[in-house]
């Protein structure tokens, strides 16, 4: 079992085995997530943009194109600056 030990400044170095194995790189974030068991799980806080797809689906809803969303995000941020 792998194990890291804390420092003084309450920081530790994941384990290269449990990096690997969550695909986390340099950069990444984690969550820790204490489960109903009282077992704390580090789960990775970054998503694979594929993993997005169809989180925002609804039922009769006309689908918005990436240039779509881009161009009203850029409208958004310009009339708050403006």
């Amino acid at each position: 079992m792998p194990t890291s030990q804390i420092t003084s400044k309450g920081q530790t170095t994941i384990p290269k085995e449990i990096r690997e194995y969550l695909n986390l790189k340099s950069g990444d974030r984690v969550d820790f997530v204490i489960d109903e068991h009282g077992r704390v799980v580090l789960k990775p806080a970054t998503l694979d943009v594929s993993e997005l797809e169809g989180i925002l689906y609804r039922p009769n809803r006309k689908a918005v194109s990436t240039e779509e969303m881009k161009k009203t995000i850029k409208d958004r941020f310009r009339k708050k600056k403006g």
